[in-house]
């Protein structure tokens, strides 16, 4: 069984990074990163026309934390407050022992290893505290950057692929037993 109570909600620290629950006050750059044509060129997803669809979502995330449904965290860097990008969990099966994960950043702060450090906190929490046996993510396939991350994370690309759609490979990561640290 998964230990999945989100309340109170985990605030994840790295050396360079905060990731915290998304505020109302984040609208703006959730709202850059959800409107943002070149973030969204993979993502299959609504694209935010207006600061209020940004709000609602906001909205929307932080419910379905409550319910323990997932978790969203807001990546900030360490020395300021201001929201860089977004990870999450999600769509955990007790069944299966495992969950999804997603990732986005605002593109002037790709390429400087803040995703990678952010992944890596996250994965730790999935596998030691709800005790996940598997994360997968789900991507599309000439999303060369995420592939090239996953990778380096030991993520493999799984039999999966294609399953839900064509466009998309799902890269799976197995805890192997051995806590992560």
């Amino acid at each position: 069984m998964l230990s999945k109570v989100f309340s109170p909600f985990p605030i994840l620290i790295t050396e360079r990074l905060i990731l915290r629950q998304l505020l109302v006050d984040d609208e703006q750059e959730i709202f850059t990163l959800r409107s943002d044509s070149e973030i969204n060129k993979y993502l299959d997803r609504q694209v935010s026309s207006t600061i209020e669809d940004a709000r609602n979502f906001i909205n929307q995330v932080n419910e379905n934390i409550t319910k323990n449904g997932s978790l969203y965290w807001g990546i900030t860097l360490s020395d300021t407050n201001i929201l860089v990008g977004t990870i999450c969990l999600f769509s955990f099966s007790d069944e299966n022992g495992n969950c999804e994960m997603g990732y986005e950043l605002l593109t002037n702060f790709q390429g400087q290893g803040i995703m990678k450090e952010a992944v890596q906190k996250v994965m730790k929490y999935a596998f030691n505290t709800i005790k996940v046996k598997k994360i997968e993510a789900f991507l599309h396939r000439d999303n060369q950057s995420s592939i090239n991350l996953l990778e380096r994370l030991s993520f493999r690309n799984s039999d999966k692929s294609g399953a839900v759609s064509p466009e998309l490979l799902c890269y799976r990561l197995t805890n192997s037993g051995n806590d992560l640290k």
